[in-house]
């Protein structure tokens, strides 16, 4: 019977969690994260933007440490969240916010930018002339979603709270890992994730470039095959119910 065996990279809380989701369905996983959240200190400039949630009329935060790092920064700074406004990618960290008793709106099917930008809800939070929209998010990412919100007319901040970095592994781990375990894919949850993937496995990618590479979005998956993956699957999304539906429908190969 052929079964799939993957390698989780994500930070190190939500591999765990990932992982308990993918047992429950019957796949095999084992976890080596590859991005470790570190919160940044925030400048004179940021610190405006915590203090002025109010005078945005879209707040978008785009990842779970995004959303836990806002409100403890919100907590923090003795501030008080605006109820109204909010907008996440996905359900996972619309819930973060919705624990709080904000009004959070997020796409029904896809989380991606892509499901958000076509989000009625969000569509007439900018419609009003001068809209300010925040995005809030780690160091980089995103683009797509500013640049398009630019183009119906918004004004586009960014609140970055965390760095990702790589953490310290012994050389030759990645691939010692994935032979040993017999795995026979990859999952990556971002670019950077990826990038830290191709970082890690240095000289051994050629060899794990042939595995089959689970990937969240067009963009990311048109990164994997620039750098040479042989096999790679469109999640199109990030949760674990898209990764779940992505692996479902993808023929393990054989043993």
């Amino acid at each position: 019977m052929r079964e799939w065996r993957l390698l989780l990279t994500r930070p190190l809380d939500e591999c765990a969690a990932l992982a308990q989701q993918l047992a429950a369905a019957d796949i095999a996983s084992h976890s080596l994260p590859l991005l470790a959240i570190e919160p940044l200190v925030l400048d004179a400039a940021q610190q405006q933007r915590l203090a002025g949630l109010g005078q945005y009329q879209a707040i978008i935060v785009v990842s779970k440490p995004a959303a836990r790092l806002l409100l403890e920064r919100v907590s923090e700074a003795g501030l008080e969240a605006p109820r109204q406004g909010w907008f996440t990618v996905g359900e996972a960290t619309a819930a973060i916010l919705q624990a709080q008793q904000l009004q959070v709106a997020y796409p029904p099917a896809g989380d991606d930018s892509e499901a958000l930008l076509a989000l009625p809800a969000l569509r007439q939070a900018i419609a009003a002339q001068g809209a300010r929209v925040l995005i809030v998010r780690g160091e980089g990412g995103r683009e797509l979603l500013a640049e398009r919100l630019a183009e119906q007319g918004a004004s586009v901040d960014y609140l970055e709270l965390y760095g990702r970095r790589l953490p310290k592994y012994a050389h030759g781990s990645l691939v010692r890992l994935v032979e040993g375990e017999r795995l026979n894919g990859l999952v990556v949850s971002s670019g950077q994730g990826f990038e830290h993937l191709l970082q890690l496995a240095g000289a051994d990618w050629t060899r794990l470039a042939k595995l089959a590479l689970f990937v969240p979005s067009p963009r990311v998956a048109a990164l994997a095959k620039a750098a040479g993956a042989q096999q790679v699957v469109d999640c199109r999304g990030a949760s674990a119910a898209a990764l779940l539906a992505a692996v479902q429908r993808s023929a393990a190969p054989a043993p």
